[in-house]
């Protein structure tokens, strides 16, 4: 009997049929790209791109809920392919869920949890924060993450560097408007200086702790060393790097390292940094208004120690080391008692070996 024969392999067949599997997948895929998907950042702007789009809360406050799609494109998350079902996980499809926020700020205060998902130890830093003890203890206006942040158009935070005490300066106006005429803050703002502290140097980022606690103050004089210890830093504008070390071996600084070490909840009131050049208004020594300048400097000492003389501030050295160019009659008193100190040291020594050997020879001669 002929063997039937077939006009096309069985390798052929597989051939055909893979290839036309995958123009199939090809086409479907395109075809599901050309039709924007609910979840893309484009689906949601062919809505959120009306300027006019709003919505009114029970509160009675108008929520914009307009997105700019050319700012949102200079944000940090939009380039990276973080669209909005990230951060908005419980919208999916249109018509959106019915909107269950009374105000704004609830509305804000729901929505930054979701900053968590990505930046785990940022968030969990927060939660230990005085922001969030205070929000814990009532306060609805503590901050989060999106109010530092933004929410659409979320930035670097440091670009320009100003940025972070602006930003801090929304909620704490005083403070800031005091740190805007300060040496630190007027060369920050007005030169873009990059060595000068801006107000998370001194206060940390996200885990920020009361400032006014004892464990802060005595702590204060090793954070402000951060700069003012380092020499290279403090030489490109004249300024001693020996501050730190001649603050830890005065009376202040011993009575602070002691409290540091044995007591550091305990509220104590010897001097540390702040006290004597103020907190955030900072001013160089050479300003009239500045709590150290030579003609405040007593004041400035009267408020710890009341009813010193004009005497009392004029062994001050200013953290500078003694020299016979800076505080020559200084120098020359401190030279007198470095020597004699040791010359009485030992002289004692000499005349107390002469009279054991006196006496030594004295008791030999009795007993002849």
């Amino acid at each position: 009997m002929p063997k039937l024969r077939f006009p096309f392999t069985l390798r052929t067949i597989l051939l055909a049929g893979s290839f036309i599997l995958l123009v199939s997948i090809l086409l479907v895929t395109t075809a599901r790209a050309e039709s924007p998907a609910q979840e893309t950042e484009s689906y949601c702007l062919s809505c959120h791109s009306d300027p006019d789009l709003s919505l009114t809360l029970p509160s009675g406050e108008s929520l914009s809920l307009f997105i700019d799609p050319a700012k949102l494109q200079t944000s940090l998350h939009s380039p990276l392919g973080i669209e909005c079902e990230a951060c908005h996980t419980n919208i999916s499809t249109y018509p959106h869920p019915e909107i269950v926020y009374q105000s704004k700020r609830e509305l804000a205060r729901s929505y930054y949890q979701a900053c968590q998902k990505c930046h785990t130890d940022q968030y969990d830093k927060t939660q230990d924060s005085m922001h969030a003890h205070v929000a814990e203890a009532g306060n609805q206006n503590a901050p989060v993450c999106t109010d530092c942040h933004g929410s659409h158009y979320v930035t670097k935070p440091d670009e320009p560097r100003a940025t972070v005490s602006q930003t801090c300066g929304h909620c704490h106006t005083d403070v800031y408007d005091a740190y805007k005429q300060s040496i630190h803050g007027d060369a920050l703002i007005n030169t873009d200086n990059p060595d000068v502290p801006v107000c998370t140097d001194c206060h940390g980022v996200h885990s920020i702790q009361d400032p006014r606690t004892s464990q802060f103050r005595v702590a204060e004089p090793e954070l402000c060393a951060g700069c003012h210890a380092n020499a290279t830093l403090m030489g490109k504008y004249g300024l001693s790097a020996d501050v730190y070390n001649l603050y830890k071996t005065s009376w202040h600084g011993v009575d602070v390292a002691v409290y540091e070490a044995k007591w550091p909840t305990i509220w104590h009131d010897t001097a540390v940094c702040s006290d004597c050049h103020d907190i955030h208004n900072i001013l160089p020594a050479d300003n009239p208004a500045s709590t150290v300048n030579p003609a405040n400097l007593l004041a400035t000492c009267q408020k710890c120690h009341p009813g010193v003389g004009p005497n009392w501030t004029g062994a001050w050295t200013g953290h500078y080391k003694i020299s016979l160019e800076r505080t020559p009659f200084i120098y020359y008193v401190d030279v007198f008692y470095s020597s004699l100190a040791p010359a009485i040291l030992w002289l004692s020594a000499i005349y107390v070996v002469l009279q054991i050997i006196r006496n030594t020879v004295a008791r030999a001669r009795r007993s002849l």
